[in-house]
Parts: structure tokens; sequence; C-alpha cells
């Protein structure tokens, strides 16, 4: 930045001492702090290391990236009371005493955020079941090293001695030139003998490189000097003769450079310019950068957030504000000042960028954004990796938050544009009578159905490799609002019959977001399936709206509307669980016995598995639930909410302030036990507060998709695609993998497309 940074003194606040926005100055005249640091850095030559050089690291981390060993600093102390304008230089200030002091506090110290970001990059290494409950047959000895192959073939080298029988195989073939046939795996499948340890990497302090195939993890074996004892191993004597996984992976990263290339292994063209900006990845960050590339990249989020929003902040720090870091955001990603080729100084020869290699940017840091969307958040304040769904979610909550907080309608904020509704018909199947129901959604969760197709390959094509017929999206949207039964007390009959539930759209959003639900539950973990799914960029959802209640249709008494809303959850929720592989009937009954908090749900199911009633069929009863606190409904009165909207919030959390709290945000549309059932209309204005819009035809076009690369949506690495309109005239397609920003070829587009995991459509 030219003009450096200038630190508060008092408060830290950096801000930008030149030009016409002036941050600076504006944080001294709205705080009235009169002392600043300002701090000015310039790139020192990179030289790279010698083949005689220190080693690389011995453990998977990404070392702390100090600012002295990449730049040079200066810095100077300025007063704003000299010179309320620009600040004066005060002279020597720093070179000693109190100022100097300051400064080298300033300059030396490192953020909450990039200490766990340095953290986050660490492997930490837990026991499990099988290793703590581990069984050994009879003691023998193995062969010495050296002598020892694999019992399946002849490989001498990345061998795996089995901790349960003692049996030695080769490992599968790693990265580094490490050669292997994966008949430890094989061994594993035929024996289920789950952990083994790599020979050669045995230490006398009795650690070693351990793998556990059912966690298909790396592990600790607590007792490895005994189980190794068994098979005539004594740890003491032991020499560490070859590289573990994890310093396999730390060569991998040292050595690689990164390269965005098409199926030719042609680098794809970097893009610079505005909307052409990277984010750098954090440590797991990659799903936070790649939904917030593809927001900022659609109309609304781009019109939002036009207003500089700082002169008018009542916040005492920016960073505390939810309104400045999303201005800042959008200035960062959108006005391209930052989207520059990354810098190198011409005088060093050895840090010269290879003409043939691509010269990438630097990407900006979102550190303080990601700070404050996740800050009293479980899983969004860690460094670890998490769901873009998720986040996408939680996202709009913090700023629909963050506007009812401001008086600020909802219809006004940028989420708004994703709203639509989902109506619910349910007929009883005896009288035919029916109700309609209309929930607002930001997103449309798809279970992607699963055929697989068993291919034999490997060695002697003896190997069975699992793979899945493509699926067309209509054929998804067809099973998603096709009529489905269950069973049900019909207040009309008094009798428990077979309903048919229907879900259809009642109005359609501006912006359609589809998760594409593609999972199974393995090891209590949701595993991810390569379901090919075929998305065309045109979509049209006609054919799916549903009508309200129609002439001749006789609607269900409304007095049952209490004693229904005892088996209706949260479609959000409900899709959360079904999405980690429970059956829709248990996360009903979870949810139902946790006031719709998924979390709590989660953890209700793994407590209730061997209940006998788990998979009963829910019938309705007549509610006997006890009034709400008058207490607690006026507090929530006084934040706003009505006493109907207080009383159904308390309800459905069990009297929960807190959790009351929560379910009043994420059900902003609700009028509360007052208002008895929702039907849906043919009328436009009744519909319109769901969000979206009832018109036809409802036609949309592909704007961007985000891709996941990984066995789960919480580890692995996210990128997103978005159609964008080039300098030319022309829409391209822009692959935005972190800081990498590159013109994507159609082939590469095509075949990541089958594969994504979040659709973001725009209406026509």
């Amino acid at each position: 930045m030219a003009g450096g940074v200038d630190v508060c003194l008092s408060c830290f606040n950096g801000g930008c001492p030149s030009g016409d926005r002036n941050h600076a100055r504006l944080h001294v005249a709205k705080s009235g702090h009169p002392f600043t640091i300002n701090v000015r850095r310039t790139l020192k030559p990179v030289i790279k290391r010698a083949e005689d050089g220190p080693p690389p690291p011995k453990r998977l981390a990404i070392m702390e990236e100090r600012e002295e060993d990449k730049y040079s600093h200066s810095t100077e102390l300025k007063c704003w009371k000299c010179d309320p304008v620009a600040g004066k230089v005060v002279s020597d200030g720093l070179s000693a005493g109190k100022g100097k002091e300051l400064a080298d506090g300033v300059m030396s110290s490192l953020s909450s955020a990039r200490q766990s970001e340095v953290k986050s990059w660490e492997e930490e290494f837990t026991a499990c079941e099988h290793t703590l409950t581990l069984q050994q047959t009879e003691a023998h000895p193995i062969q010495a090293e050296g002598l020892a192959h694999c019992s399946k073939c002849d490989l001498k080298e990345n061998l795996w001695l089995c901790l349960t029988c003692g049996n030695l195989a080769c490992g599968r073939a790693q990265f580094g030139g490490v050669s292997g046939n994966g008949h430890a795996l094989s061994h594993y499948n035929e024996s289920k003998h789950a952990a083994a340890v790599k020979l050669g990497t045995i230490t006398p302090e009795g650690t070693a490189d351990i793998y556990c195939y059912s966690c298909d993890d790396s592990k600790l074996d607590l007792e490895l000097a005994a189980h190794l004892a068994n098979f005539g191993i004594n740890v003491l004597t032991q020499e560490k003769t070859q590289k573990t996984m994890t310093e396999l992976q730390i060569d991998q990263n040292f050595n690689y450079e990164f390269s965005v290339t098409d199926e030719n292994g042609k680098p794809f063209e970097p893009l610079f310019g505005p909307g052409l900006t990277g984010l750098r990845n954090l440590g797991n960050s990659c799903y936070m950068a790649s939904v917030l590339q593809a927001v900022f990249a659609l109309q609304p989020f781009k019109t939002a957030y036009l207003k500089d929003h700082i002169d008018s902040c009542t916040e005492s720090l920016p960073a505390n504000c939810i309104l400045c870091q999303l201005h800042k955001m959008h200035d960062g990603l959108l006005s391209g000042r930052y989207s520059i080729p990354r810098p190198h100084l011409p005088q060093d020869t050895s840090a010269l960028p290879n003409p043939d290699e691509p010269v990438f940017q630097e990407g900006l840091r979102p550190s303080m954004f990601k700070a404050l969307i996740g800050k009293g958040h479980e899983e969004f304040a860690t460094m670890r990796q998490q769901d873009a769904e998720e986040f996408m979610t939680y996202l709009f909550k913090v700023i629909r938050t963050d506007a009812k907080k401001r008086g600020i309608e909802e219809s006004q904020t940028a989420p708004e544009s994703f709203r639509f509704g989902m109506e619910q018909r349910l007929q009883c199947g005896r009288c035919k009578r029916v109700r309609y129901k209309t929930d607002s959604h930001d997103s449309l969760s798809l279970a992607i159905p699963a055929k697989e197709i068993v291919r034999m390959g490997g060695d002697n094509q003896e190997e069975k490799k699992i793979e899945y017929e493509p699926v067309q999206l209509d054929t998804c949207l067809k099973l998603f609002t096709q009529p489905d039964g269950l069973e049900y007390k019909c207040p009309s009959c008094n009798e428990t019959v077979v309903a048919q539930k229907q879900t259809r759209f009642s109005t359609f959003p501006d912006i359609l977001l589809i998760h594409a639900k593609k999972f199974q539950f393995v090891n209590w973990v949701p595993s991810k399936l390569p379901i090919p799914l075929i998305v065309e960029d045109s979509l049209t959802l006609d054919g799916f709206k549903g009508n309200g209640l129609q002439e001749g249709e006789d609607p269900l008494p409304e007095e049952d509307a209490a004693a229904a809303s005892e088996t209706e959850v949260d479609s959000t929720a409900l899709a959360q669980l079904e999405g980690m592989g429970f059956p829709t009937i248990r996360c009903k009954r979870a949810l139902l016995a946790n006031g719709g908090n998924p979390d709590a749900a989660v953890q209700w199911l793994f407590e209730h598995m061997e209940d006998p009633d788990i998979d009963a069929p829910l019938t309705t009863s007549a509610s006997s639930a006890p009034p709400a606190d008058p207490g607690m409904v006026s507090m929530l009165q006084d934040m706003g909410f009505t006493a109907a909207q207080a009383s159904k919030a308390l309800r459905e959390t069990s009297g929960n302030m807190e959790r009351a709290v929560e379910w009043l945000f994420s059900h902003p549309d609700d009028a509360g036990d007052s208002s008895g059932p929702t039907e849906s209309s043919t009328q436009p204005a009744a519909a319109t507060s769901y969000g979206g819009s009832a018109r036809l035809p409802a036609n949309y076009r592909l704007k961007a998709f985000i891709s996941h690369k990984g066995p789960s949506v919480h580890s692995g690495h996210y990128v997103a695609h978005i159609r964008l309109k080039a300098p030319s005239g022309e829409e391209e397609w822009v692959l935005f993998n972190d800081e990498k920003v590159v013109k994507a070829d159609q082939e590469s587009v095509d075949s990541l497309k089958q594969l994504a995991y979040l659709y973001i459509y725009e209406r026509l």
C-alpha cells in the first residue's frame, strides 16, 4: 500500500494514511486517539535454498512466515494533534525510550488469527479404538530389515507390519516415487486387522508411522513398544531409515510449485482486474473463499455494499462491525486494485519466475472478516475445514441478524435474493381433505440417487472399482417434488391413515442455490460419493410449481394446527441431518426432541440409536406443551418480537431462552402461535412474504458452481467456477482457486460441473 499503514497506538487499528479514502485520518477523527506508528515495507530479495542448505522441517507444519524474513521495514511516529490532516512525523520519536518499545511490540506481535492459522497446519495424531483395544496373536519374530519383503510380492521397501498377526505387506504407491502394490490394504480386507506400522520409521523414542485401515487415517499406538516386542522388535535398538507419510507430504509441499493446468498439462491463463481478485488460504479456509467469490459475483451483493459504511459506523473499531467487513470485502474483491501479478525484485535473478510458468497474484488475506463472521461459532471460529453450504447459510444468517439489529428490513439485504417459498401439500388418503403450508428457504437441497456400477481393475483385473451412474438434475427435481406416503393422524377422520405429502415451489427466487447431497454414512462419518450430476446451463422450473388450494378441494380442520406443528420440523435442519446419512424418520424424531437444534439432535441420535421405537412412525396428537413463561415472553418482546412469535419460539425450544432467540432469527416470517396454519395462496401478494416471485416462466441460467475434492466435505479442497464477462464483452468461465484466478477451458468446466457440490443459478 502506498504510504504504508498507520497503526493506532491506543487500539491498534490499522488504516491507510494517504489517498482519497485515508482511513487513518478518519479513525483519528472518530476516536480521538492522537498517536500512530507509520509502517512501511519493501520486499527483500528471495534467495533459493541451496542444495546443501538446511533440510526442510521434519513435521507437517507450515512454518510461520515472519514479516522480517520477507520484508524490510521502516517506522515513524506520527502525532495527529500536531497535524490533524496528515499527521506530523515526530523526529527521532522511535529512536529510543517508550516509542521504540511500542514500535517493537507492534512489529513483533502475532495476531490471534495468525497464531491459529499456524497451528492449524500442524498434524496431531490420536489413538483410536482399534489401537487401544488391539489383540495380538501368538508371538513370533519377523525377518530383519533388509531381508524382509512383502508376503505377496518381492518389494522390500514401504513395508507395513500388521500389529495383530505380524503379516508383512507393501503399502500403496505414494508421491515422491515410493512404490507399492497395496498388499497391506488387501491384507486388511481379508483379515480385518486394522492397525499396521511402517517398518523403517520406528525410533528409539517409541514413535513410528502407524495407520488404521478401519479409520482410514494415521493414528497413535500408546503401547507400541509392547506390541512390537511381540514380533521380536526392540524399539531401543531401532534406527529410523525411511520417511514417514507426514515427511513425504512435507517434501511434496516443499518441492511442488502449484500450477493450474488443463487436461493436456498446459497452464491456464492468469486473469487480473476488477472482480478477479484471489483470496489467500488462511489454513483450511477455501470453503469460505469459494463462497465469497461466488456471492460477490452476483448483482445483489455487488450493489448492496457500494456506499462506504465507515463514515456512519457507530462501532469503535471496524474489526467489530459486520457491515464494515462486508464493505471491505466488496472493495477488495471487486475494485481490482489488489488484482495484480505477484511482485518480485528484478535485481534478484534467483527469484525471477520461470518464463514458462504463469505468474499469479498475492491474493487478499480475509483474516479479519473470518474472525468476525466466525466469532462465537463452535466450528467457524476454528481453523478446521468446514462445509461450504453450511457456511453460506450461516453467512446469510449473520447478515440478516445484523440488519435486524440496525432496524433494516430483511427484504433490503443481499441474501433476500436467495429466498423462496416451498409449498407442502398434505392429503389424507381416506377423506381426501388437504392442508397447504408454505415455508421460506434459501437453498434447495437435492438428494442425488446413487446407483453403483462395479468395474474390475487393478492387478490381474481382480480389484473391484465402484463407480456411479450419471444422474440428470431434472430427475432429482422430479424425485424431490413427487408425492410421498407417511403415517398420519387425520383430524377429520380421527384415525391414523396413510397420507400423501408433496413439496413444490410456491415462489421462485432471483438466485437459486442448489445443494447436491451425495453422501453415505460410513463409520459415523459422512462420506462423499462421486456421483456425476448432469447439469445444463439452462434450467426451467415451471413444471415444479405448486398452485395452492384448488377449487373443489376441502381443507383439513384448522383446529389441529398446534398438534400438526408437533411433527413439523425445520426443513434446513432436517436436510443437514439427512446429509449425514441418518434416516428421515430418525432425523425428525431427534429434531422434535431437541427443539429443532441440529447440533443437539446429532448427539441425541448417537445416544438413542438402540431405542426400540427409533424408527416408529411419527403421529400427531393434541399439544400438551405448557404455556410459555410470561417473563421470557416479555424479554423477547423487548427485542422487537411479537408475543405470538415469542410464545411459539419458547414452545419450539422447550422454554430455552437462548435457543428461542436463535429460532426466531432463523424463522423471521413465522407469525407465531396466534396465526394458525399458513395457507398458501394463488394471490401473488400473499406469496411475496416468503421471498421470490410466483410469476412464470421461471427460467434460470447457471452463473457459478463450487466444486470439492476430497472424501468428505469437512476435508479436502473447495474451488469456485464463475461465469464472468471478459473485456471483449464475451462471457467466459473463471476458476477461483484461493489466490489463483485463471481462465478455465470448457473441457475442465464440463468435467468439474458434474461433480460440483453447490450450483448457483440466476433467474433470467
